[in-house]
């Protein structure tokens, strides 16, 4: 009977559509994007990128003039997305020395030119997401999706600020079924004594942008991290399709062909 339970909440926590992240919290999926409004997206994120995550985090893979692809002139991107380089086929690179940073931060931050291809892009919109006031860490922040990271929450002006609520619950089926009805991140942990607790998250202070809209700021800058991570993915893609339905074509009319020609030895 327990077993069937325990099923029963796998499969709950799979039709809820989360994954389970890795000593983590269950992920939230990130927003898909439509064909016609990908530039869009991918231009805002590009932005978003400029000015809040390249103080400190490189993408020292990508080259600024790729951005021409996101239907960005060479002008735009010059005047408002270089801060580091005056050179449109430079890589985004920061003027931070890795030695700086270890000194300042306590560790260098990560290049982000192939994050979303490591973490996926459910980790890194959680990510974003997940970030609550800890007085007792060294930045006054922590995050229920990478909990105890170094980084601080730069965001916070804008998503406002949320605060950690811990839940005890007398045994683990209780403790899933909360997790799952909370419909947004939470953790679940063992409390000990064959008690569980489950930490969400509750908004605290508000920022500049509504929840709605820094998801959306969020799910930009997220599209923008996939995209770097592999700018020529949809090309692939494309191409691909285009290779199987030719394979599709000549396999009818090469089976066609032995048909015919086996016809006449039967």
């Amino acid at each position: 009977m327990n077993m069937a339970r325990r099923l029963a909440g796998i499969v709950l926590f799979a039709a809820a559509g989360v994954a389970l992240a890795e000593g983590g919290a269950p992920l939230l999926p990130a927003p898909g994007v439509r064909s016609f409004e990908r530039d869009a997206s991918l231009q805002r994120g590009a932005r978003d990128f400029a000015n809040y995550c390249l103080n400190c985090h490189s993408a020292q893979y990508m080259r600024y003039n790729r951005l021409t692809d996101l239907g960005l002139s060479e002008e735009q991107i010059e005047h408002n997305l270089m801060f580091a380089t005056d050179k449109i086929g430079g890589t985004m690179t920061v003027a931070m020395s890795r030695s700086d940073a270890s000194a300042w931060l306590g560790t260098p931050p990560p290049d982000l030119t192939v994050e979303a291809r490591v973490r996926g892009r459910d980790w890194l919109y959680s990510y974003l997401l997940a970030f609550y006031r800890d007085d007792g860490s060294v930045t006054g922040w922590n995050n229920l999706v990478f909990p105890n990271v170094a980084m601080p929450h730069v965001l916070w002006n804008l998503s406002g600020t949320q605060k950690l609520v811990e839940t005890q619950y007398e045994d683990q089926e209780k403790a899933e079924a909360a997790a799952i009805a909370a419909k947004s991140l939470a953790l679940m942990e063992p409390a000990g004594g064959g008690k569980y607790v489950v930490k969400t998250l509750a908004a605290n202070t508000p920022g500049t942008l509504s929840k709605v809209e820094y998801e959306k700021f969020a799910s930009d800058l997220v599209n923008y991290l996939d995209y770097i991570s592999e700018p020529v993915k949809n090309d692939r893609i494309n191409i691909g399709i285009v290779v199987l339905i030719f394979l599709g074509v000549l396999f009818a009319l090469v089976y066609s062909l032995k048909r015919d020609y086996w016809k006449e030895v039967h």
